[in-house]
């Protein structure tokens, strides 16, 4: 007879399913770095775009 303890089992099932709802998020909202820099540089290059084409009053 084998003594089992629910608080760990209850821990365990727990622990994956947060670890699985982790992955979905990961794949959801996640982007690598690669993909982080490309975004600042290209809204970096528009805003630069959009300041060259204002008119300033003087």
């Amino acid at each position: 007879m084998n003594i089992v303890n629910l608080n760990k089992i209850k821990k365990a099932r727990e622990l994956t399913a947060k670890k699985a709802e982790a992955d979905v998020n990961a794949t959801k909202f996640g982007r690598t770095k690669a993909e982080r820099l490309a975004e600042t540089a290209r809204a970096g290059r528009a805003k630069f775009q959009l300041d060259q084409l204002k008119f300033e009053d003087e």
